[in-house]
């Protein structure tokens, strides 16, 4: 049951959730129009969690800074998650581009393919070719390499260590010389890892 509420408190818990939505936009890097949705899925979090607040451990407020920053790492973590999915930064089509007024959506043309629309930075022929080069290079390897690689696309390390019975500490020697391997025929992951092997 909610513990009842005046509405100084209300007023606080709003003003609260409005800061650390502010707060989580300017750590994102959102569109501006992201704001308000930030703020009322940190507001109905922080409503949901109400029933734990207890008024003899602290103030309403120093509970609501509590939750919000506990709830805005788990929104920053599942965002940034979203975005290495994606392959990068996740592009508005309404958002203007850095120093114009006009949005993205009204910059990209048809022919530049849904890949564009989604922000992925390879176009169709360079997809191609780095599967081809990928191709190459995987067929080059040794038999017991292939099947290395072919283990760690699908597997967790751990799982890979229990299926083999191989230890970690030379399975990370197989993985560092797979690195070497890659790296030999053309196909490294520079150091700043722009380009993953």
């Amino acid at each position: 049951m909610l513990p009842p509420l005046s509405p100084d408190d209300l007023a606080t818990l709003i003003a609260e959730a409005a800061v650390a939505a502010r707060r989580l936009h300017r750590k994102l890097v959102l569109p501006a129009a992201d704001i308000d949705d930030l703020r009322q899925d940190l507001l109905i979090d922080l409503i949901c969690r109400l029933p734990g607040f207890d008024s003899r451990r602290g103030s309403i407020g120093a509970f609501a800074n509590i939750v919000l920053r506990n709830q805005s790492s788990r929104i920053a973590i599942q965002h940034h998650r979203q975005r290495r999915a994606q392959g990068g930064t996740v592009l508005s089509l309404d958002a203007p581009i850095a120093g114009g007024t006009e949005p993205l959506g009204c910059l990209l043309a048809e022919a530049d393919g849904l890949a564009a629309w989604h922000g992925q930075n390879l176009s169709a022929a360079e997809d191609a070719d780095l599967r081809h080069d990928l191709a190459r290079v995987l067929g080059d390897l040794p038999e017991d390499a292939r099947t290395l690689c072919a283990a760690l696309g699908t597997c967790a390390i751990a799982e890979i260590v229990g299926r083999t019975g191989t230890s970690r500490s030379a399975l990370y020697r197989h993985i560092a010389q797979l690195r070497l391997d890659l790296a030999m025929r053309g196909f490294g992951a520079p150091w700043d890892g722009s380009r993953a092997a």
